[in-house]
């Protein structure tokens, strides 16, 4: 059974796509649960220079976070969490606190995802694939199930790694 595609989304232009160099750039991720970990190292990868809002994360978090590769407040979001920040990710289990990160991201005019209700972020992450230099970044109107499936199907036409 595919995903309902909320109204608001089905109502809206389609999302720009556009690959984001964030290399010693600020991320604010808020929240620290699966969402959080599955994100965290695509985000590592392109060099952003990360921080982990939550009182609890993953275990592969914490241990991120030992290894100096993220800094992790271990605390509840507070508003100013966002400053300096270029790209933030909403993924609490709280829509009240995932509504907050987004309003604040907004008034700093700093894209946000929100991981529990993409249509109500300012900006969505795709499905992605990636072999080499070779990326690939599938979204789909909202449906997140589908732009997984298609994902899948066309990551198998990807030229092989070097």
């Amino acid at each position: 059974m595919a995903a309902e595609v909320s109204a608001s989304t089905a109502d809206r232009p389609p999302a720009y796509l556009a690959g984001l160099h964030l290399t010693g750039r600020r991320v604010v991720v808020v929240g620290g649960g699966r969402v959080a970990a599955r994100r965290i190292p695509p985000l590592l990868e392109s060099g952003a220079d990360l921080v982990v809002v939550s009182p609890r994360v993953e275990p592969s978090i914490e241990a991120l976070a030992r290894a100096q590769h993220v800094a992790w407040l271990a605390r509840d979001y507070a508003a100013g969490d966002l400053e300096g920040a270029w790209y933030a990710l909403a993924a609490t289990d709280s829509p009240s606190v995932n509504t907050r990160v987004v309003a604040e991201a907004e008034a700093a005019r700093v894209f946000c995802v929100r991981a529990d209700d993409g249509s109500a972020g300012l900006a969505v992450t795709p499905a992605t694939a990636r072999r080499g230099a070779v990326q690939l970044a599938v979204l789909s109107g909202g449906d997140f199930r589908q732009s997984r499936r298609l994902r899948d199907e066309l990551a198998t036409h990807l030229p092989p790694s070097r």
